[in-house]
């Protein structure tokens, strides 16, 4: 996928420039997109009345952990962007214009009754009349955007946007899906096919949330549309939460895997051993803790869409050994039916489809947001076949014997295994800050106005919740049902439950019967899997632990 230079960058152009350049642009393909519904929203074409509150970070944060922006490194303490020069390396995936995160650099907002209804062309980039939420956004709340946030422009293509669903589809779950067959039996993984349908339908709701009136944009605006502040707190709360269970789960996978490759590693400490367990742990904490202090985290995000590419490889590996190396298949003692710990794989398929998060900024960065349920459908589809083949393959290869990541099964003598083994070593590590800068941006929000312009608060922050996720892996070292946990807790929120309660909120008896009844539907699904999913996965760690 090529792009030509114009295509990679945008420039911050004098105000004389984009004065002479200041044009009028029609939507592509937007119109088109909106539900029925949304024709007859009366707030639909009106100014939003939204009031953006906590969290403002959002957007920009979690552009970063799901797209490619090009590298530019900084630190906490760089004392501001213009000392990158006039021009930035726009996205090479998901790519948007957000004015508001330049204050310094731009023209105040012209008062209400001034406020023409178009938008400026630079020579690099075009944006949509309807993107930006600067407009939104009352001129008090734009001044307190962080520095550290990128400009992307809205261009992304149908391509483009694939990637980043699968990017944000197919991640560590899929080191898991043959522990979630063993749990479940082979019947269980029609579960994966369910969840993988009403996932998909759900992510639809949420653009015909962002549809029903202009200025939203994220999950949590949605939250907000729905239920006021108190949705968009919870939303919020429930988001970063799954986040920080992932840093988790990443502490843990890397301590797993890199203490199979050297299950003999120890450090004495006047006394006390630490195993392998435990010094890889704290060695990756201490590893990754200079790159959650990075104030510009594109370089890792351009470096973590090899995540795509990590998951191909790693599938090609397993079936390698398998197929080729003649590892061998255990299919007779694999199950049609495991009764017992079917609760626990209902976590682990759910977790499998924890994307929604992201999928608001996908649709609001796509350049024919028409396209958006073709991208859904593409990315679930390719995600989809990929959790199946693997979960197949390994359980057949593996049986009752698999372990909770299926390369803590690979023989350690072959060189397809340490091929997965190092992959999947290397590829969590450059997503732990990327999925915790979310989390630390929001909490930095929260401190005082006369605290926000020091350092050495943020770096307090990111340094804690580091070394809390630590405290957390060491303390509930249990890959598998951690993941349970939170696909059965939160993922079952964010994915099926809380885009249809919405949904239904939003559009207030516009629907058709059918709708209303296939999103009860999902509702009573979601329900009835997080609280079977959650109590089984809590048992279970509370078991391991007494």
């Amino acid at each position: 996928m090529k792009n030509s230079e114009s295509d990679q960058a945008f420039f911050i152009e004098s105000d004389e420039d984009e004065d002479k350049d200041s044009i009028r642009v029609e939507d592509d393909g937007n119109d088109s997109e909106y539900s029925n519904y949304s024709d007859d929203n009366p707030h639909q074409g009106k100014p939003s009345s939204l009031n953006p509150s906590w969290p403002q970070s959002y957007r920009q944060s979690i552009d970063l952990y799901s797209s490619v922006p090009s590298p530019s490194l900084n630190f906490l303490g760089t004392p501001n962007l213009t000392q990158l020069g006039s021009s930035f390396l726009s996205s090479t995936l998901t790519r948007r214009h957000t004015p508001e995160i330049l204050p310094t650099l731009s023209k105040p907002l012209l008062p209400d009754d001034q406020q023409q209804p178009q938008e400026r062309r630079s020579s690099h980039s075009l944006l949509p009349p309807r993107g930006s939420s600067a407009k939104k956004l009352p001129h008090y709340q734009k001044s307190s955007k962080a520095s550290h946030e990128l400009p992307l422009s809205r261009q992304s293509s149908f391509g483009q946007s694939v990637l980043n669903g699968i990017n944000v589809l197919c991640g560590v779950g899929l080191l898991s899906i043959p522990y979630a067959a063993k749990e479940g039996g082979w019947v269980g993984l029609s579960l994966l096919l369910l969840f993988g349908v009403l996932s998909f339908y759900t992510g639809i709701l949420l653009r015909y949330c962002l549809d029903s009136q202009p200025g939203l944009e994220t999950y949590p605006d949605i939250g907000q549309a729905a239920f006021g502040t108190t949705g968009r707190l919870i939303i919020s709360i429930v988001l970063y939460v799954e986040l920080y269970g992932c840093c988790v789960e990443y502490v843990i996978l890397e301590s797993d895997n890199l203490s199979s490759l050297f299950p003999n590693a120890h450090i004495n400490l006047g006394g006390y051993i630490l195993n392998a367990h435990y010094l890889f742990a704290i060695a990756l904490t201490i590893a990754v803790l200079p790159t959650v202090w990075l104030r510009d985290m594109s370089v890792l995000s351009y470096i973590s869409a090899g995540g795509v590419v990590a998951s191909v490889l790693v599938t090609v590996c397993l079936f390698w050994i398998g197929l080729v190396d003649n590892v061998g298949f255990q299919i007779e003692s694999t199950r049609t039916l495991n009764l017992s710990s079917f609760p626990v794989a209902i976590g682990l398929y759910g977790y499998c489809y924890s994307g929604h998060a992201v999928f608001p900024n996908i649709y609001t960065s796509m350049a024919k947001r028409s396209q958006f349920p073709m991208v859904l459908l593409t990315s679930f589809g390719i995600c989809g076949v990929l959790y199946a083949v693997v979960a197949i393959m390994g359980y057949m290869m593996f049986g009752e014997s698999t372990e909770s990541q299926f390369t803590l099964n690979l023989p350690t003598n072959l060189v397809a295994s340490n091929i997965a083994v190092w992959t999947t070593v290397v590829n969590p590590f450059t997503k732990y800050a990327l999925t915790m800068s979310p989390v630390a941006l929001s909490l930095e929000e929260l401190l005082p106005s006369d605290r926000m312009k020091s350092y050495i608060y943020p770096i307090l922050i990111r340094t804690c919740l580091v070394f809390t996720t630590l405290g957390v892996a060491l303390s509930i070292p249990f890959f598998g049902l951690v993941m349970s946990l939170i696909g059965s807790l939160l993922t079952m929120l964010v994915t099926l439950i809380l885009p249809c309660v919405c949904f239904l909120r939003i559009t207030k008896g516009k629907i058709t019967r059918f709708q209303g009844s296939l999103c009860a539907f999902i509702i009573v699904v979601g329900v009835i899997s997080s609280v079977i999913g959650t109590y089984s996965s809590l048992s279970e760690i509370i078991q391991l632990l007494l």
